[in-house]
């Protein structure tokens, strides 16, 4: 859940890197909450619970996904790849599950090697 909670106080962090951890945590929780919030606007006729949470969590979540490209060594920009029909999003997901480059580059030093607080 700290995962979750940090990359939301970061809401608009779009410069430097985040671990495969940090961005795959995110992810699954972002998933259950709004799976959730779905779930039950199905049940009460409404989904604007729904739209509501991915609306505002739609910045933190792009932002996530900007330093986690950062930390494969790739641009920011590289998220417009989604965009392409049928391999963009087979590439972008690839380039978030890949390892995150080992030395320090343009965006940051190494995530993993950054002492953690707790």
């Amino acid at each position: 859940m700290n995962w979750y909670v940090d990359v939301l106080k970061n809401y608009a962090g779009f410069s430097g890197r985040a671990r495969r951890k940090e961005f795959w945590m995110f992810s699954l929780i972002h998933l259950a909450v709004a799976a959730v919030l779905f779930g039950l606007g199905l049940a009460i006729d409404t989904t604007i619970p729904y739209f509501l949470y991915v609306l505002a969590t739609f910045v933190p979540s792009l932002a996530v996904l900007v330093r986690r490209l950062h930390d494969t060594g790739r641009s920011g920009w590289w998220f417009l790849i989604s965009f392409v029909p049928l391999v963009g999003g087979i590439i972008l997901l690839v380039f978030v599950a890949s390892e995150g480059k080992p030395e320090q580059n343009e965006h940051g030093a190494n995530p993993k090697l950054a002492p953690q607080t707790v």
